[in-house]
């Protein structure tokens, strides 16, 4: 009776760590422009990827900002795999594109996902710093 017994809350231990497991998710946190401008002087290991068209990064972007489109990026994955370990800051335009490349590199491994609140709507409407490229 006691082994049986034994087994029965084994079973529920391990069913237990599998459902935790299973739905245990890369949470990406909202950085408000501050955070990000503090976050750009503080630590030079943050990656900002900007996921618009080339086109929309050439007539402006963040600076240091690498541009990879969110419609590109399974073919371009391997531009960001070195920087896995580092702590990355998505946008777009508006976030729709930046949640899909979120999704995209969390399924492959990426652990240190932030979002830009307000994305690149928000930077330009608080008329913060912006590159263009001629």
């Amino acid at each position: 009776m006691k082994v049986f017994l034994n087994i029965k809350i084994y079973n529920v231990i391990v069913v237990l760590a599998l459902i935790i497991v299973s739905t245990w998710q890369v949470e990406a946190k909202d950085i408000s422009q501050t955070e990000l401008l503090n976050l750009m002087v503080e630590d030079s290991q943050v990656v900002l990827l900007d996921v618009r068209t080339k086109a929309e990064f050439d007539k402006g972007h963040i600076a240091k900002a690498i541009n990879i489109s969110h419609d590109e990026l399974e073919s371009r994955i391997d531009e960001l795999a070195q920087l896995k370990s580092r702590q990355i800051v998505i946008y777009c335009r508006s976030g729709r594109r930046a949640e899909v490349t979120r999704l995209f590199l969390e399924k492959n491994g990426f652990k240190q996902l932030d979002h830009l609140s307000g994305d690149f709507n928000a930077w330009t409407a608080s008329e913060l710093p912006v590159v263009t490229v001629k």
